[in-house]
């Protein structure tokens, strides 16, 4: 699964990574990203890309209630076509959620220590996302969305059982284009990245609460 992440890129890069035009937003470093808040989302919106706010934990358009989405932090990427609450997505409402680095715990001697997941080169990257609109009993609207997880690489093996789908970059213009709709070449961007640009390092223990949420959540400790 993917339960934490990271989001401490310059706004001026991110935006030269993605192809933003603007960031309509303050968009300041998080160091420790949980289920529940709000997290910077990039659409396709006629032809060009935008980047908002939606609520990480997707609560669908037709649910009851919106506790759901507590539930709803991740997709399983083999099996979006067959679960109703994400085909519907699959097919129209597509996003990318900018990340620099993600946050699994390591099972160790009866004690986990947390890791955290980047790039080699430290560079930001998209997991590949769905988002839906729910509206409320009192008419106000709430927009969420999930992360789609796939098996582990190398990498992330060693640590978790699963990780989330990050997109390479040429595909990510395929994955945003709502106007065409290829099941199996979408599905086949749902797979592990590339071991050999990832890396992962042991963290502090404060990153078990989305309490903390300062740069010493990603620096480098001893294994403990």
């Amino acid at each position: 699964m993917c339960g934490r992440f990271t989001l401490v890129t310059d706004p001026e890069k991110l935006m030269r990574r993605f192809h933003l035009q603007e960031i309509p937003f303050d968009l300041k470093p998080r160091y420790n990203i949980a289920p529940g808040q709000q997290i910077p989302a990039i659409l396709a919106d006629g032809g060009r890309r935008r980047i908002g706010q939606l609520r990480w934990g997707l609560v669908p358009s037709w649910a009851q209630d919106d506790k759901i989405g507590y539930k709803m932090i991740n997709a399983r990427a083999e099996t979006l076509q067959e679960k109703p609450a994400f085909r519907r997505l699959f097919e129209r409402k597509r996003c990318m959620i900018p990340a620099d680095g993600f946050f699994e715990w390591k099972q160790m001697d009866g004690r986990k220590q947390p890791m955290r997941i980047t790039m080699r080169s430290g560079e930001p990257f998209a997991f590949a996302g769905l988002f839906d609109t729910w509206t409320a009993p009192d008419g106000q609207k709430l927009h969420t969305c999930t992360i789609i997880t796939t098996r582990p690489n190398e990498v992330v093996a060693d640590i978790h059982d699963r990780m989330p789908v990050i997109l390479r970059p040429e595909d990510e213009d395929l994955w945003l284009d709502r106007e065409k709709y290829d099941p199996d070449l979408l599905q086949s961007l749902l797979v592990p990245f590339d071991p050999g640009q990832m890396r992962a390092y042991p963290v502090s223990a404060i990153v078990g609460s989305p309490k903390n949420d300062f740069p010493a959540c990603i620096e480098e400790v001893a294994w403990q």
